[in-house]
């Protein structure tokens, strides 16, 4: 029989965090530990050990993972046979005319394509625009493709005919004669009913290519679970999913762990009514940066992933290789940070675990910031003397002390992590110094004050289980699927019983998806939001579409958005062009659950030090128990707070309040 329990679960590259939920007593625990890239099942195991839980007493495991993400960057994707229409096999292969690097002759123009000549199959068909048959698929054609299919030996195919956005039929056909042959076929027109046939197919073939890994994976932690616990998987557009649904569609895990982080901020930011919040998650390996509007986050429909353009709706998130692990090195006359990390094993060498490379997390170590005989989760016991060895290179190379090397590295790390902030702040039309930062992860409370200051941003927020804040969010996620769809509806012609329609007929086929999820159907929720451009223009707005979907609300509200994103609008013509539904079950834990919190009367001090803060030389610093700090009480920097698993820098001038909800909110700039 299996227990109470429920668990949030973010495999990180560094480290696998855990949130535990006891539905019938509240209890709350949280911990953190090594994450094992090679065994993920094994890792969660692990996970559950460490709050004394056993998987198979679990009720509900719901978790992130980087896996596909992972096996996508390192090139680690199953052989996969394409199916395409006479003529365009080799999309995948010419690509876009636009270079990866305009400035750099060595990179090569294009990336690799992700299927090789030998296994692309050209199928005598063709549909045109309008979804018309010129050329129908006969029965005669279908058994020679599968002849030349069963040649190549592959376990998994992918099927992208042209226009099958618009009439899927001859991809049905060829897929019902390939499921006796195989297990794994993705189509096309099912994962992403849009035009652009070269983005089609290549997330096709990625959605084939990862099958076998994440159903081996599903299998594998099915294998130690009991057969009554319900697995839920995060996936890239903010929510969680089935297994049987991420099985079919794996390539919506591409951005599953970075999502949890985003979507839990998300909620706190409308718990804290805030309106422009930069949601920075800085882990060991990678920094993932996104922006939340109005408690809303950013979703979008073209990404890429180790330079390959992925079609399908995800958390926009801007991710750069600089985390805790990032190591540094010497290049030319200046320190280069990342993008290669220490990972779990052997990590930063002051982990004491093997690591001998000088990283992010050393260089904090030696600024005095974290150390002394803490452990990290109750387990990685800090060694400074081996972040010292580890740093001597590098501070003899440009005849400096150890610590001005650890402050320069800790200064590039900041800068690398201000660049991905512009990314999602000015280049998107968003004033940074109007924002509120909202900083966690391992390392995120410990860079966030100084890159507030960068951008002259006024607050920061640290949220309640800060470290473990991914973990949250897969815990705390709505049950969500989502489509997108072209419609192209111009705005002298508009359609609103036709637009009506086609929001019914998608709406209708997630819910039959999402009733999968043990949810009651008539609790769910539809949201509908237009993408919208001006006649000839090539970029689209968001906007959110009420039903009777009349022109003119549409209009008003498409003119203020494009307005405010690109400092313009005009009377112009406008185009629907694609019609984004999502349907949401309610979370089975709510963040209401994690809002009380016990504070102490007086802040427990756990020791005192000298620290070196940057403008500021060496000051004498106190280190606070953050379970002990008061509610509503003002702390002056510099002070360093931590508890058994982060730790926030707070440097001087800044000021440090705590929010009744737990969170840490501090005032940059003292007033």
């Amino acid at each position: 029989m299996i227990g109470n329990w429920s668990v949030g679960i973010d495999i990180g590259g560094t480290f696998t965090d855990i949130v535990a939920v006891d539905s019938v007593s509240g209890a709350i625990r949280m911990g953190k530990v090594l994450s094992r890239p090679d065994r993920p099942v094994e890792g969660i195991v692990s996970a559950c050990k460490s709050m004394d839980l056993v998987v198979s007493d679990v009720s509900d495991i719901m978790h992130g993972t980087t896996m596909a993400t992972n096996a996508i960057v390192e090139n680690r994707l199953q052989p996969t046979a394409l199916f395409a229409t006479h003529g365009f096999a080799d999309t995948v292969e010419i690509g876009r005319q636009n270079r990866r690097e305009l400035y750099r002759l060595d990179v090569t123009p294009r990336v690799k394509a992700l299927v090789p000549p030998e296994f692309r199959i050209e199928v005598n068909e063709r549909i045109d625009a309008e979804g018309l048959p010129i050329l129908p698929l006969s029965g005669d054609e279908i058994e020679r493709v599968m002849d030349e299919f069963e040649k190549l030996g592959v376990e998994s195919a992918a099927i992208s005919l042209l226009h099958s956005y618009v009439n899927g039929e001859h991809e049905s056909r060829l897929a019902d004669s390939l499921r006796d042959k195989i297990s794994y076929i993705a189509i096309s027109h099912e994962l992403n009913p849009e035009p652009r046939e070269y983005e089609r197919t290549n997330s096709t073939v990625m959605n084939a290519a990862l099958m076998p890994l994440v159903a081996g994976y599903i299998t594998s932690l099915k294998e130690v679970m009991d057969a009554d616990t319900a697995l839920r998987l995060f996936h890239s557009a903010g929510g969680m999913a089935s297994a049987d649904a991420v099985q079919s569609r794996p390539l919506a895990l591409a951005l599953s762990g970075p999502a949890a982080g985003v979507t839990a901020a998300a909620e706190v930011a409308r718990h804290l009514q805030l309106d422009n919040v930069i949601s920075f998650d800085m882990g060991g390996t990678t920094t993932d940066v996104s922006m939340i509007v109005d408690g809303k986050i950013q979703i979008s429909s073209n990404q890429r992933i180790a330079g390959y353009p992925v079609r399908q709706m995800m958390v926009a998130v801007e991710t750069i290789g600089a985390g805790g692990g990032s190591i540094a090195r010497q290049d030319g006359k200046a320190i280069r940070v990342g993008p290669d990390s220490a990972g779990a094993d052997p990590g930063p060498a002051c982990y004491g675990r093997g690591g001998t490379q000088p990283t992010v997390a050393d260089a904090n170590a030696l600024l005095g910031y974290i150390g002394g005989g803490q452990k990290l989760g109750g387990a990685v016991k800090l060694d400074i003397e081996k972040a010292v060895r580890a740093f001597e290179p590098l501070a003899e190379t440009f005849d400096i002390t150890v610590q001005e090397a650890a402050s320069g590295v800790r200064r590039v790390a900041n800068a690398n992590m201000t660049r991905a902030l512009r990314r999602v702040t000015i280049e998107h039309g968003f004033d940074a110094r109007s924002c509120t930062l909202l900083a966690f992860g391992g390392a995120g409370p410990m860079h966030a004050v100084s890159l507030a200051r960068e951008f002259d941003i006024q607050t920061v927020i640290i949220p309640r289980f800060s470290s473990g804040f991914s973990a949250l969010g897969c815990m705390t996620a709505e049950m969500s699927y989502a489509e997108q769809r072209p419609v192209h509806i111009p705005s002298e012609f508009w359609d609103s019983q036709g637009l009506g329609d086609t929001v019914d007929k998608v709406r209708l086929r997630l819910v039959e998806s999402i009733g999968g999820g043990n949810v009651d159907v008539n609790d769910l929720q539809t949201e509908v939001v237009g993408l919208v451009r001006y006649s000839g223009q090539s970029d689209t707005v968001d906007v959110l579409l009420q039903e009777p979907y009349d022109a003119e609300s549409i209009n008003a509200d498409f003119r203020e958005l494009h307005d405010r994103l690109f400092g313009f609008s005009t009377d112009e013509a406008w185009v629907l062009d694609t019609l984004r539904v999502t349907v949401t079950a309610a979370p089975t834990f709510q963040f209401s659950s994690f809002r009380q919190v016990e504070a102490g009367i007086k802040p427990e001090q756990l020791t005192s030090r000298e620290c070196l803060f940057e403008g500021y030389g060496r000051v004498k610093t106190k280190f606070l128990d953050r379970a002990t700090l008061a509610v509503g009480s003002a702390i002056e920097g510099p002070v360093i707070i931590q508890d058994s698993w982060s730790t926030i820098v707070v440097d001087p001038g800044a000021v440090v309040t705590v929010h009744p909800s737990g969170h840490i909110i501090i005032n940059v700039e003292a007033n």
